[in-house]
């Protein structure tokens, strides 16, 4: 398989700079003039921006904004607070700002003045979101016309990552990797969920993680979906759920589910693991089940095969049933989002699997799931990057308890 050349150090400013290339290519698709960003994730694309959060809940009161115009090759920042910014970010002086407070309609008000001085009014304009502010304020901001859902722009520009943005890719999850090596050690009998949270967040960060992006799951499975406490009409596992100080027990089935970024890039791990004890007989074929699926959906993984092509090997591998979780998916994209498009197996239908065609480039984590009552199951992610003729993994974790 022929293979991308990824940096093993990420170059940050030519990664700006191509990233704000696809941004604006996407925009003139659009006939966009102006895009207005306030999404997290959004502003950490545009801008390289970051800033320390908990989690990747939204940073209200004091965010970021972004504002790319399609005629200027840098985005302009307005930004609460200048350390977030990187040195090497390569935004001019004259793009930086304060901060605007759009929750506000003050805030609006001194945005929409702002924003008439970078661009001329009657321009095409698109925003990721809108406050309660911006709404009321709407003519101010953007006069009589609506502005346009900037999510198609953004899913064009992301859908394929350049050499620099697999290489962030793959060195948040290296310290992920890392990092999960002393989390591992540490599950055993007594231990609590928090303790394994607190152990996993901070060696990231003495690894170089930018954030942590989700709260850690360590999930317990039950023996049966009847045992989760759910509505008993509802047959499908409840996952993921939110980690607690309750202790852990031996012989429990934990699914590891964690996210951080580097340089504004995400990883994304899952593994299962034992508590005390190896895995019984019926597990390890659970397992091997899991490992028949997953190499069933990357024999035909490769740029022009369609999502449908993946979810109907890994349905076929699975015995006829879904190998995931209604409310989930096959496979989804990873990138300056922990889940984002490209998504294979979600509810919009199989036509969408028709249609959704693979790009050389495009980020995949692929988390099949192999259920069986009574076993407890097994779940893991692993990434890979599509090529023309082909894959390519950026996660060699080992399976253990299970295997290598």
């Amino acid at each position: 398989m022929t293979a991308i050349d990824i940096p093993e150090i990420p170059d940050l400013l030519r990664l700006r700079r191509e990233t704000g290339a696809r941004l604006r290519s996407a925009m003139a698709e659009h006939g966009t003039d102006v895009l207005i960003l306030l999404g997290n994730s959004s502003v950490i694309y545009a801008t390289g921006a970051s800033w320390p959060l908990g989690d990747s809940g939204l940073a209200h009161v004091d965010r970021p904004v972004a504002v790319v115009l399609a005629n200027d090759e840098w985005p302009h920042l307005f930004m609460p607070f200048s350390e977030g910014l990187a040195p090497d970010s390569g935004l001019p002086a004259d793009h930086l700002h304060g901060p605007v407070y759009l929750e506000f309609d003050e805030g609006v008000e001194n945005f929409a003045a702002a924003l008439a001085e970078l661009a001329p009014r009657g321009g095409a304009v698109a925003v990721d979101e809108l406050t309660g502010a911006m709404r009321r304020g709407h003519k101010r901001l953007f006069g009589d016309k609506a502005p346009a859902d900037a999510a198609p722009i953004l899913a064009a520009a992301k859908i394929a990552k350049t050499p620099d943005e697999l290489s962030c890719i793959r060195k948040a999850s290296r310290i992920t990797s890392e990092a999960m090596v002393d989390v591992d050690a540490a599950v055993a009998p007594g231990v609590r969920q928090t303790d394994l949270s607190a152990r996993f967040v901070r060696r990231t960060f003495e690894l170089g993680a930018t954030a942590n992006l989700l709260e850690p799951i360590w999930q317990v499975m039950p023996a049966n979906w009847q045992e989760q406490g759910v509505n008993p009409v509802d047959t499908n596992l409840a996952l993921p759920r939110l980690s607690t100080e309750r202790e852990l027990v031996r012989g429990q089935v934990l699914w590891t589910d964690v996210a951080i970024t580097y340089n504004g890039y995400s990883s994304d791990f899952g593994r299962t693991w034992c508590v005390g004890q190896d895995p019984s007989p019926r597990q390890q074929a659970q397992f091997r089940r899991w490992r028949e699926i997953l190499e069933a959906v990357l024999s035909v993984t490769r740029a022009g095969a369609t999502a449908a092509d993946l979810t109907r090997v890994a349905i076929e591998a699975n015995g006829g049933t879904r190998p995931w979780v209604d409310h989930f998916y096959l496979g989804h994209g990873l990138g300056v989002d922990a889940a984002e498009m490209p998504f294979l197996g979600t509810d919009l239908g199989q036509e969408f699997d028709e249609n959704l065609v693979l790009q050389h480039g495009s980020v995949l984590v692929l988390e099949p799931i192999a259920w069986e009552n009574n076993t407890g199951g097994y779940r893991a992610e692993e990434i890979i990057v599509i090529t023309e003729d082909g894959y390519q993994m950026l996660t060699d974790y080992p399976y253990r308890p299970y295997g290598d």
